[in-house]
């Protein structure tokens, strides 16, 4: 029986942090919850329906300073007030005025870091978060994991099953999904440490799910996979989801941040991937530099490698998809197809656009969205084009026709 023509697509979303100064740091202070209105209003210049809400530790209890970060976040979500049902209210009123939703909450932190005094109030931000979520109808949280950077590998695997075990049960208990996105974070510290979030390739998300299944919470457990920490590591999308089938593990990833990666080619033979970088100027002395502006320069252990795309702004370049080096958007799309499963389809799946390319972080809203609305626009046609090859292919060969070609191959150099 022939089939019919039934494409399948994903769901477009996007991280706020696109613009953190949407809404001024001194009028957000005052009024919280003006900077979710006024992303929310934003998001209809910009051609999104759906929210990746970013939250943050606020200044009155962050324990590193925006001057020693890379890439500052942006506490449009903060929950230092309780969030009652006066700001769900307020919140859902304006999600209804302006036909948006939210596709998950994210807060990205160490999660495992060795202090337990900081932990226990990076912990307590993430479960306000979670019961924001649950009061607004949200089924998902996003983060990392982190690392104790005190603990070899081995020993971070026991502080996940003691520290994070419980934010897993707490996301289980709110019927929530914690989706890790697997950045491995290497400027996180002025450490010689480069994997700073264990959590950072499919050989330890399933030895973190193993360890997530024996306490009964497993299906808390998802990935948030972005394909452009798989470049910087020297992977590729279509190996790594071949990898997770092989091992029975295609349903672990739960949604896509949608980031790209342009690597540099001189960066690569003068150090390597993860290769440890020296006079980065983020130490002295065996400490980190008393000026914390210097510590930023941690960072250069990845950046000396290459530097964040916004999805359609580099170039089209056939040789560094197949030399790993930057995404093959549309494979990355028909892998997902071919390879993951997904609980709930693929029509119910996120894929959040996250905009971290250095030269276009622009903070003039109107200079913004063209910007962003052209790399939603481009994620959603790349998108649509892979789900409409998937849909053609399978009408076809329901009518006893040929599928020509290959098509790229796993695990082939």
């Amino acid at each position: 029986m022939a089939t019919d023509f039934k494409p399948e697509y994903m769901q477009l979303s996007v991280l706020t942090a696109a613009l953190q100064e949407l809404t001024p740091r001194d009028k957000r202070k005052k009024d919280p919850d003006l900077a979710v209105e006024e992303w929310i209003a934003f998001a209809g210049q910009i051609g999104v329906k759906r929210l990746q809400m970013s939250s943050a530790l606020p200044a009155e209890i962050a324990d590193v300073p925006p001057e020693a970060m890379l890439d500052p976040v942006a506490d449009h979500l903060n929950v230092l007030k309780p969030f009652d049902k006066s700001r769900q209210k307020r919140i859902e009123s304006a999600l209804k005025a302006e036909g948006v939703t939210f596709s998950d909450i994210g807060y990205f932190d160490n999660m495992l870091i060795g202090d337990a005094k900081l932990r226990k109030i990076k912990h307590e931000w993430m479960i306000k978060l979670m019961d924001a979520a649950v009061m607004l109808g949200v089924k998902a949280v996003c983060g990392f994991v982190g690392r104790c950077v005190e603990h070899d590998m081995d020993q971070n695997l026991e502080d996940f099953e003691t520290n994070f075990v419980p934010l897993l049960k707490a996301a289980k208990e709110r019927g929530l999904e914690y989706r890790v996105e697997q950045c491995p974070m290497p400027g996180w510290n002025t450490t010689d440490n480069w994997h700073n979030n264990i959590a950072y390739t499919p050989g330890m998300w399933i030895r973190l799910h193993k360890i997530a299944e024996k306490h009964k919470c497993g299906d808390s457990f998802r990935i948030h996979y972005d394909p452009s920490h798989a470049i910087l590591m020297g992977q590729n999308t279509r190996d790594l989801f071949q990898y997770l089938k092989d091992e029975g593990y295609n349903f672990l990833i739960g949604g896509f941040h949608v980031k790209g990666q342009v690597s540099n080619p001189k960066g690569i033979a003068e150090w390597g991937y993860g290769g440890q970088t020296c006079d980065r100027g983020d130490r002295k002395d065996g400490k980190p530099a008393a000026d914390v502006r210097k510590q930023s320069a941690a960072w250069l252990k990845q950046v000396v490698l290459c530097t964040h795309e916004l999805p359609g702004t580099a170039k089209h370049d056939p040789l560094a998809y197949l030399q790993n080096r930057t995404v093959d958007w549309l494979d990355h799309q028909l892998a997902a197809r071919e390879l993951l499963k997904f609980k709930n389809g693929v029509s119910n799946v996120d894929l959040v656009v996250e905009h971290e390319y250095p030269d276009a972080r622009i903070q003039d809203p109107k200079k913004l969205a063209p910007v962003l609305k052209g790399s939603i626009a481009f994620t959603r046609a790349i998108d649509e084009a892979a789900a409409n090859m998937i849909a053609l292919q399978k009408v076809i060969e329901s009518q006893g026709i040929k599928v020509q070609g290959v098509g790229r191959e796993a695990y082939r150099s």
